[in-house]
């Protein structure tokens, strides 16, 4: 197979973005055998926003990063500042490497079978788009980030509940940002946001028709099948997205001095994981939730003449623990999670399904930690058919996080159908080289996380030759693995 076969559109077109008071919006054209399709795509904000042309920019390229693979040209009908344009293009060469390999070769049902080749070359997963803006100059950006001030992006999910929780209690001005991007996402989201709304004065919400802009461009690649279609788990192509999030709230982070930008991003085992397919280097469909990403967005924003840093104070535990000490330290907060692929509103409510892959995660979490699920508005035959979806895959966690969690489940008394195994550094605070560094966390509310994380968890660990070693605390906020006394 060649790379043209992949080729759907013959150019994309980015319209120079228009700014209102509150509005920003950006035409996008698909050429398409001679024709021409058009979507404009819109963000509204809930006040007067920062009229700054390059975060309207920024904001207006993000969906476009996600279709280097298949099209030769995207143009910009606008200048773009070199470190933009540098953005842009690093972002698209990752990206197409995730997708070729988590989006075409590993089958999803969307990417018609004729289109996924037989015999794989790292040449196949490089982006044919030529980037074309209308002409490369600096825009530069006056901005001062104040440090003790922290967006935190919430989605309604444990993690960035939990996030929110701790950035507060450690004494950051926390500023709890919603994005609505018109897709199903939104549900998961409506429960904590009507209490944010009413008792959080940062709390604020930026609409977008993103996800319809997504849709209308799969439904008009020729190689896919199935968009739309309904309780997908995956999305057909997209897997590039998360930046959309936090440059929509450029304006207000800019508007009011942020410094700090947070995603709820928890911690991911890399042992047994080889991070390549076929000479192709990937990321599993998960970049923008990497450390890698965390630390490339924090040297840009710098490189930018920003100064935001952008982390995840969840890095360094697992899902099991999120889930805990969201319980038991933050209850209030608990009761507003909602991590489902199918949220759906029940009377004045919105529900989980109880059934999809993230649901069997939360499920099993749950029992792990002697929580009762019907207090997140599960039903009873959500837990009474779970071990049969866990036997038959319905789950993704790592080996590890699943089979503890199993063994506490059968330590609890419950009449579970599956056995698991201890493996007690899934209770622990993680650190290793590629997921979780010793400065994932800014030094300032370093050990003020950690403190908080240590009563819900069995101290600290450390990936050393593939093994998981203890570490004292000394040693994790300092980084400190070569002195004597490092190691416990």
């Amino acid at each position: 197979m060649s790379l043209l076969e992949l080729k759907c559109f013959d150019y994309i077109l980015v319209e120079r973005p228009r700014i209102g008071s509150r509005r920003v919006s950006a035409h996008y054209v698909l050429g398409i055998d001679g024709e021409e399709l058009g979507y404009t795509l819109i963000h509204r904000y809930p006040e007067r926003i920062s009229k700054v042309e390059a975060f309207a920019k920024l904001v207006s390229m993000i969906p476009a990063i996600n279709y280097g693979l298949f099209t030769p040209e995207i143009r910009f009908d606008f200048p773009l500042d070199p470190r933009d344009l540098k953005f842009f293009r690093d972002m698209m060469e990752v990206t197409a490497r995730d997708i070729f390999v988590n989006r075409i070769i590993r089958r999803t049902g969307f990417v018609r079978e004729e289109y996924i080749p037989r015999d794989v070359t790292p040449e196949m997963a490089e982006p044919m788009a030529e980037l074309l803006p209308e002409s490369v100059e600096e825009e530069p950006i006056d901005f001062e980030p104040e440090y003790n001030k922290c967006a935190v992006m919430l989605s309604g999910g444990k993690e960035s509940l939990l996030t929110y929780g701790m950035m507060k209690e450690v004494g950051c001005e926390v500023y709890p940002f919603f994005y609505n991007e018109s897709g199903g996402h939104w549900r998961v989201a409506i429960p904590a946001y009507r209490w944010f709304e009413r008792n959080e004065p940062g709390t604020r919400r930026v609409w977008s028709n993103a996800d319809r802009l997504y849709t209308f461009m799969e439904r008009n690649m020729r190689i896919l099948q199935n968009v739309g279609k309904p309780r997908a788990e995956v999305y057909p192509i997209r897997l590039f997205f998360f930046a959309g999030y936090s440059f929509a709230f450029l304006p207000l982070i800019h508007k009011y001095g942020i410094g700090n930008l947070l995603f709820g991003n928890e911690y991911d085992d890399p042992r047994g994981l080889s991070y390549e397919y076929g000479g192709i280097p990937h990321y599993y469909a998960t970049y923008d939730q990497s450390w890698d990403f965390e630390r490339y967005m924090t040297r840009w924003f710098a490189e930018r003449g920003l100064g935001i840093r952008q982390w995840s104070a969840v890095r360094p535990v697992t899902g099991l623990i999120v889930e805990r000490v969201l319980y038991n330290h933050y209850p209030e907060l608990f009761r507003f999670q909602r991590s489902c692929h199918s949220v759906h509103r029940e009377g004045e409510d919105y529900v989980p399904c109880g059934k999809c892959f993230k649901c069997n995660g939360i499920l099993t979490f749950l029992l792990a930690n002697g929580i009762d699920p019907t207090l997140i508005n599960y039903k009873p035959e959500h837990v009474e058919g779970l071990a049969k979806r866990i036997k038959g895959g319905k789950i993704r966690l790592d080996r590890d996080e699943l089979e503890h969690s199993l063994y506490l489940i059968k330590r609890r008394n419950f009449d579970f159908q599956l056995d698991g195994k201890p493996h007690w550094h899934v209770e622990m605070l993680h650190f290793d080289g590629r997921n979780s560094g010793f400065d994932a966390i800014p030094e300032e509310f370093r050990e003020k996380v950690y403190r908080l994380l240590e009563p819900y968890t069995k101290g600290y660990v450390y990936l050393k030759g593939g093994r998981w070693v203890r570490l004292s605390r000394r040693a994790a906020v300092n980084g400190l693995t070569g002195e004597k006394n490092a190691f416990l």
